[in-house]
């Protein structure tokens, strides 16, 4: 294995690490502030993520010889910022373990393409852009907040999709932070902590308005937003991914290290694409060496948690806003495209979203899945035959 290791493959392994934090660690961090989370465990969540992610790329392109790459569930973090305020630490453990759970059971049973099925993709794509729209939202309401710190990260994204797609969010991130730092709006360096993260464990307990709210919807999405592009991202590479030992490994991930702020854990599809593509190698036998690389590489900034979290904590607000708005924004645009590209679909797709945007709650019971059950009872309604009128 070591004489094959190439430069290429740290590289895209560091880019793969560096796009796949860029890109969505402002949402986790939203999460964890949104589930009250001490200091020490939002340090013990960045851990357990960092090293959930390096363990699982490890293990699924060591053994498989692919570059199989796993990330946390964006917009699983993006489904526990709005629905995990209010509940306690405790239940959202919980939660999270039925989620992880779940993830087995579907690997380990086979049930991906089954369960892929019940539920139309244009359902489950409204239901994730509803879910992630307002974190685009906030993308353009900080401008009122922060004018200019906005309005230089916005011209570097626009400028970025024309110029370097690939590293686009990277380059908002370092405009944002050159910006801040250029104006002195940073907080006090002194709040910088260069420590080891620690594991904080925190017993689960388990409420059923909170594991059908939040712990089956945190499900739902990982798999129907998550797990699904990361298989087509390794075929359309040319490789074959044994989906559901890739499922069975990040279920287990999820289930040992939910208790430590490991929510969710999925194929990646984005920053596997860095790998499986020949800027990584030129030859696609040894370029599971690039994903191993990336395991290696996330477990060092996992260790690194405290220091993660203490740098959001000294960025101002907008900043934090405006990158994951912008991040998300192609994702919104492709979920909103997917949900509604069907015309016999559009009705119950804009019922899925929109409920799932008001932010209702029934029961305990959070916006997504009541958006997805009244979508699927709208697109059964309008998709029945209508009746021939009887003869007189």
């Amino acid at each position: 294995m070591l004489k094959d290791l190439k430069l290429s493959h740290l590289v895209s392994g560091t880019v793969a690490v560096l796009v796949g934090y860029t890109g969505s660690v402002a949402i986790i961090f939203q999460a964890i502030e949104a589930a009250g989370a001490s200091q020490a465990q939002a340090n013990s969540w960045m851990l357990a993520l960092g090293l959930g992610m390096g363990i699982t790329c490890l293990i699924l392109s060591l053994l498989s010889r692919m570059p199989i790459l796993t990330a946390w569930s964006t917009p699983g973090a993006a489904l526990l910022a709005v629905s995990l305020p209010g509940v306690p630490m405790e239940q959202a453990v919980g939660a999270f373990l039925l989620c992880a759970a779940l993830l087995v059971l579907t690997g380990v049973t086979g049930w991906f393409a089954a369960l892929s099925r019940l539920i139309p993709d244009s359902l489950a794509s409204a239901m994730l852009a509803g879910i992630l729209f307002q974190f685009g939202l906030s993308a353009f309401t900080a401008l009122q907040t922060d004018t200019a710190l906005v309005a230089v990260m916005g011209l570097t994204f626009l400028a970025g999709r024309r110029l370097f797609a690939r590293y686009c969010i990277p380059a908002v991130l370092a405009a944002g932070v050159l910006y801040c730092a250029a104006t002195g709006s940073f907080g006090s360096l002194e709040a910088l902590d260069l420590t080891l993260a620690r594991p904080e464990f925190v017993m689960p307990a388990f409420s059923l308005p909170v594991l059908i709210g939040i712990g089956l919807p945190l499900y739902i999405v990982t798999m129907s937003s998550q797990n699904m592009p990361g298989v087509v991202a390794l075929r359309a590479a040319g490789y074959q991914p044994p989906v559901s030992a890739c499922l069975t490994v990040t279920g287990l991930a999820s289930l040992l290290l939910a208790p430590f702020g490991g929510f969710a854990f999925n194929l990646a599809a984005i920053t596997a694409a860095i790998c499986a593509g020949p800027e990584a190698d030129e030859n696609p036998r040894t370029r599971y060496l690039a994903g191993v690389m990336t395991g290696l590489v996330y477990s060092l900034v996992g260790l690194g948690g405290a220091t993660v979290i203490s740098l959001f904590l000294i960025a101002p607000a907008a900043l934090v806003a405006t990158v994951a708005g912008l991040a998300l924004l192609s994702t919104i645009g492709n979920s909103l495209s997917a949900a509604l590209a069907e015309p016999d679909g559009r009705e119950a797709a804009l019922v899925t979203f929109m409920v799932t945007v008001s932010g209702i709650s029934f029961a305990g019971i959070g916006a997504p899945l009541w958006a997805l059950l009244l979508g699927l009872a709208v697109n059964h309604w309008l998709r029945r035959p209508v009746p021939a009128p009887a003869r007189a």
